[in-house]
């Protein structure tokens, strides 16, 4: 699918650089899992968005064929803090186990 111009400098202004968004479902043969989570590299002048995946993979999300949305900062945000506070937490049983042998 091609797009003109205009939806492409759209797409570009709606997803710059650094964005995050999460797949929902791929149309490909070898899709990206549903539910991976990536970081948007540039937007070419097809309008495609190319993406770096948490899972390792490279690859194009085409708007209108992929399904998607945008990670807010703030979830992003948050989702961090919670992985911080689980690894903290492991650290501190791991300790409390030393302690009792």
């Amino acid at each position: 699918m091609v797009y003109n111009e205009k939806k492409v400098e759209l797409l570009r202004q709606r997803y710059p650089e650094g964005t995050r968004i999460c797949l929902d479902h791929m149309e490909d043969l070898c899709p990206v899992e549903s539910g991976t989570c990536g970081t948007v590299e540039f937007v070419d002048d097809a309008g495609t968005l190319h993406c770096k995946f948490d899972n390792g993979r490279t690859f194009g999300v085409i708007p209108d064929v992929d399904k998607f949305h945008k990670i807010d900062q703030e979830q992003t945000q948050t989702d961090e803090q919670t992985e911080e506070i689980t690894e903290t937490e492991d650290i501190e049983e791991s300790e409390e186990m030393n302690m009792s042998m």
